[in-house]
């Protein structure tokens, strides 16, 4: 049975340190594949500076293509809206039964894990790996060696995609922090200059 990780994100856009990650888990723990799950724009929330959900797939259709690990996924764009992270495994779950789905988080995540609908059903039926962030306080203990969450020891990345926007706004250079087909698309698309 393949094993793959759902790393969920707006990745707007998505950088270096969304494959940083991304290729560290699937390279340093028994994950096959990562598929980087595309979060679709809640219509109940003010949209901001959030671009539509084909843009942000695009970027991350070019920023993974020369990864044969990592692929992207728009399996929550025909979800009911707003998404939550339960009913999305249950019905990837079906879809693709013969994947086993685990989920990939930042430590910052992991402490908020017991406010999200039915987290139960969820450590019940899928694991989830969990890279290292530079946050305050400790990780709630209820989750101190739980069986279905893993630690992997991952490079911190501290790069958030906010920052990239507003760089970018703000007329700065930010082409180390994007690969160069992303980089490229958001250039040519005059994304994030206003």
């Amino acid at each position: 049975m393949k094993k793959v990780g759902l790393y969920f994100g707006t990745f707007n856009p998505i950088h270096i340190g969304h494959l940083i990650i991304a290729n560290h888990m699937v390279e340093h723990s028994n994950l096959d594949e990562i598929w980087m799950v595309v979060t679709p724009h809640n219509p109940f929330k003010k949209k901001s500076s959030l671009l539509d959900n084909h843009h942000r797939l695009e970027m991350v259709y070019r920023a993974t293509e020369d990864y044969d690990k990592i692929a992207p996924s728009d399996i929550e764009f025909k979800l009911p809206q707003p998404n939550y992270t339960v009913h999305t495994l249950a019905h990837i779950s079906e879809k693709y039964p013969s994947y086993n789905f685990s989920l990939i988080m930042g430590e910052d995540n992991l402490k908020s894990l017991h406010k999200w609908k039915n987290y139960e059903a969820i450590l019940a039926d899928h694991m989830v790996y969990v890279y290292p962030r530079i946050s305050e306080g400790t990780v709630e203990t209820q989750f101190d060696n739980h069986p279905k969450i893993q630690r992997v020891n991952a490079p911190i990345v501290e790069i958030s995609s906010t920052m990239i926007r507003n760089a970018i706004k703000e007329e700065k250079n930010v082409t180390p922090l994007l690969s160069s087909p992303v980089w490229k698309y958001i250039d040519e698309m005059n994304f994030y200059k206003k």
